[in-house]
């Protein structure tokens, strides 16, 4: 069997500027990058008279060992779609070094529902987070060199909350302290480092809307306080306008293609445990301006990337979904019943009954709460029984929602082709869509309203140091922004432990700290690191050069 980057070897892809004349894009808004990958100037295509296509929201259950296969779904659909006819293009987010070569691999798909090429989007793409680093890092050397110099905006060096970033996963660089060597090396402060994804200028770069948007969000970014406890920020240190000029091309949309030659847009991806987890507005209203259908993802389960698709990303711009696909495996949801990652492989429908609930409560959260039509899309694996897939169905038939088989991981598009059916059914299909909190209301309400209507916990608990920090944020002015809630993408709940659908708990907020650039506040629970770790054999062991021919090996 050929592994993923086999597969995506295999195909000859299509000169990029031939998908580009599939999305209708003039020669003159293309900017190459080598044959086959494109970033697109929007500012010289005519949009504003164009309507807008149907925006398909791809979400899936809690995430588990066993694996769900959204993004290959998301592709797979695309492709889907594009074979019944349909004139579609597909938005997703950019990978980040610190999965590639950790544990959880990359985000081009997989088997033969892929975005390509495989390797460089994998890798460096465009450079597009290589320029949010450094984006990020001259903030950071701005500020420190704004104390040496003499620190005329009074700032606290213990009140400092802006980190340097790395796009890999290097837990030694969790907590440092810098400004050692003396006193013309700078001043001596603790200070730590987040991966790439997780800094606030990823979350930045994917919701602005245009460069006069971005370079007003940094300017709102908060780096830290002064000795009176008063918000300092990007503007405050002038280094708004150098921090545009390093990111005026990273927030043109990146133009690639599926292993079947669907145009797609791969741009962003802020970590949907951490922050909100989308790909960027630029990239999906590009992608809805230039197909009828334009499919898109969120990080993670529902409980996460698809919350803060429709809460924060929906709500900033002005975006509805026709239709929401939640992705889920048989083998997955057993897991969620109790059965070891060994045993999946045996027909247990009392295990899937016991699993099913975790998929049900996500269904619901889509139709009920939030107010959109929705499938399930099983990605089929071949020890999946008849039994065990008319015990789904017969599940989800209870809340009016159908089932549907896809199998692009093994037939691309044509494995696809159902579920787009059932995918253009829904779009034509009235909605309801509305957002599960107010965002007037208080921090703490609505805390309470996403852990009680979207988690189905029981509330939330703040300790002493969040209570403190919501009085601040209250104080400045931060209060009516949305909620970005880090918390594990492995349970509903705030313990990773908790699988299935858990009841009777309580969410536990012990940080809330303020993404002004953003836009959100971020609610940081359990045990959430913005800098994750390598694990005991990390991906990078088993990635290599073919010397010979300069051919990657061994990258999924």
């Amino acid at each position: 069997m050929k592994t993923d980057i086999e597969i995506a070897q295999s195909v000859q892809m299509k000169p990029i500027t031939e998908i580009a004349k599939v999305a209708k894009i003039p020669e003159d808004a293309i900017e190459q990058y080598g044959k086959y990958k494109a970033k697109i100037d929007i500012s010289r295509l005519e949009l504003q008279n164009r309507r807008d296509g149907k925006l398909i929201l791809v979400t899936a259950i809690t995430p588990t060992p066993a694996g769900e296969g959204k993004t290959t779904t998301t592709i797979g659909l695309a492709d889907g779609l594009r074979l019944i006819g349909k004139d579609v293009c597909v938005a997703l987010r950019e990978p980040s070094l610190g999965p590639v070569f950790g544990v959880k691999g990359g985000a081009a798909g997989g088997g033969y529902a892929q975005v390509v090429p495989m390797e460089d989007i994998n890798l460096h793409f465009t450079g597009d987070f290589h320029a949010i680093g450094a984006a990020n890092n001259l903030l950071a050397a701005m500020l420190d060199n704004h104390i040496y110099q003499g620190n005329s905006l009074n700032i606290d060096p213990r009140r400092i909350v802006w980190h340097r970033c790395v796009d890999m996963n290097d837990r030694q660089l969790r907590f440092v302290t810098d400004g050692l060597g003396g006193r013309v090396n700078g001043v001596p402060r603790e200070d730590s480092y987040d991966i790439t994804v997780a800094s606030e200028i990823m979350a930045v770069l994917c919701l602005a809307s245009s460069l006069a948007d971005l370079k007003e969000r940094l300017s709102r970014i908060v780096v830290g306080y002064t000795y009176d406890e008063k918000p300092v920020t990007a503007g405050d240190l002038k280094a708004a306008g150098a921090m545009t000029a390093l990111l005026k091309d990273a927030l043109k949309p990146n133009l690639v293609q599926t292993l079947e030659g669907t145009p797609a847009f791969v741009h962003g991806g802020p970590f949907a445990n951490i922050a909100h987890g989308c790909n960027s507005v630029t990239a999906t209203k590009l992608a809805m301006k230039l197909a009828d259908y334009a499919v898109t993802e969120a990080g993670f389960g529902a409980d996460l990337g698809a919350e803060k698709f429709l809460d924060i990303k929906c709500r900033f711009a002005g975006l509805t979904p026709s239709a929401v696909v939640v992705v889920a495996t048989v083998r997955a949801l057993k897991m969620h019943g109790g059965l070891p990652k060994d045993a999946l492989g045996t027909e247990d429908t009392e295990a899937l009954k016991r699993g099913l609930p975790n998929l049900l409560r996500h269904v619901r959260n889509m139709t009920e709460v939030y107010g959109l039509p929705a499938v399930v899309a099983i990605n089929r694996f071949p020890t999946d029984t008849d039994n065990e897939i008319e015990c789904l169905r017969e599940a989800c038939a209870e809340l009016g929602v159908n089932v549907v088989l896809s199998t692009v991981w093994a037939d691309g598009g044509r494995g696809g082709m159902a579920l787009a059916e059932e995918v253009v059914r829904l779009c034509e299909q009235p909605s309801n869509f509305t957002f599960s909190y107010d965002e007037q209301d208080s921090i703490e309400k609505k805390l309470n309203d996403i852990v009680c209507r979207v988690y189905r916990g029981d509330g939330v608990i703040l300790t002493p140091q969040a209570r403190k920090q919501m009085k601040q944020l209250e104080e400045h002015g931060y209060d009516k922004l949305p909620i970005c809630v880090a918390k594990t993408q492995y349970s509903f709940s705030d313990d990773q432990t908790k699988l299935g659908a858990p009841e009777n708990f309580k969410i536990t907020v012990r940080n809330l700290k303020i993404s002004a650039g953003a836009g959100f506040i971020v609610a940081l629970t359990g045990d959430i690191m913005t800098m994750p770790g390598l694990p005991k054999s990390p991906a990078a062991e088993r990635i290599d050069v073919d010397t010979e021919s300069g051919t990657i090996i061994g990258l999924f």
